[in-house]
């Protein structure tokens, strides 16, 4: 595959199936609306500098790794899988998956395999086999086309598969034995696009504001009111990005404080706020923040 010059405009490959969802409510939430016309799989950006289409996410890896398409998003699997050389971006701490591998309880013993040649059946040939030669697995290898799930016990004795929950697999009556893989959506770039000073530009831009909206999402923002003799105690307690924000009440009544912290902290961090004498404490959501 040849890459294709369209004077800068940076080849965004957006991806097709139960991943979009998630990639396009991001987008959403950084302010880029991306809208779906009659040709459903070329959508337009409402920024600059973008012409995107719509793929599964193996061609979006293919494209990629073929230079066609500048930057896309995909599942660190597929990207393994095909043996990409793609520079990653952002994790967009989407879709988080394990690839697994599995099989029916009663093949198992003390939770590992017998000996003796295995069919192993996946999606994923060459993490499969990967797998297999690391673990000294001897058996032959069953290419699937999806619900892997379902070729035990009589068309394979194993599976490779990815997993959020595992209840697919567990309703299938497959125990899970090892893990080969850990993935999520993120947001890769072809090397050659980045070293094209505008398109870099552009693609860097585009990160920055996902970014915000990623590190906005596991943040609140906390603001409350303490008086003086019990400000520095209060803000020791708080677990903020750098330092907080400090100004004085009207009337010189104390101080209020504003910072960002861990969203999964406050259940045990507002009690400890009231503890240490802190009043007025207000919570919200803050949309995007850039560090």
């Amino acid at each position: 595959m040849s890459p294709i010059d369209r004077s800068g405009t940076v080849q965004l490959a957006l991806p097709k199936g139960r991943i979009q969802e998630g990639v396009f409510e991001l987008f959403a939430d950084a302010g880029i609306r991306i809208r779906l016309g009659a040709r459903g799989y070329r959508p337009n950006l409402s920024i600059p500098g973008f012409e995107a289409k719509l793929l599964k996410p193996q061609n979006v890896v293919e494209m990629l790794g073929g230079g066609l398409r500048d930057v896309g998003f995909a599942g660190v699997d597929w990207v393994v899988e095909k043996g990409a050389e793609l520079v990653e971006l952002l994790d967009t701490e989407l879709d988080p998956v394990r690839l697994v591998a599995a099989a029916p309880a009663d093949l198992l013993l003390s939770g590992g395999l017998p000996e003796g040649p295995l069919v192993v059946a996946s999606e994923y040939e060459r993490l499969t086999r990967q797998w297999m030669t690391r673990r000294g697995i001897e058996g032959s290898f069953v290419r699937t086309y999806g619900a892997t799930e379902v070729f035990p016990p009589e068309d394979a004795d194993v599976i490779v598969d990815n997993t959020a929950t595992g209840d697919t697999l567990a309703a299938n009556g497959l125990e899970i034995f090892d893990e080969v893989l850990q993935s999520s959506t993120r947001m890769f770039a072809n090397s050659k696009a980045l070293d094209d000073p505008d398109k870099r530009r552009v693609i860097e831009d585009l990160t920055l504001v996902l970014r915000s909206v990623i590190e906005a999402r596991s943040r609140a923002m906390v603001e409350l009111n303490v008086d003086s003799e019990r400000l520095e105690t209060v803000i020791q307690s708080l677990p903020t990005m750098r330092e907080a924000t400090v100004s004085r009440l009207h009337g010189d009544g104390g101080y209020a404080i504003r910072a960002a912290v861990p969203r999964s902290q406050l259940v045990l961090l507002i009690p400890e706020l009231r503890e240490r004498g802190a009043s007025d404490i207000v919570i919200t959501r803050p949309d995007q923040i850039v560090p």
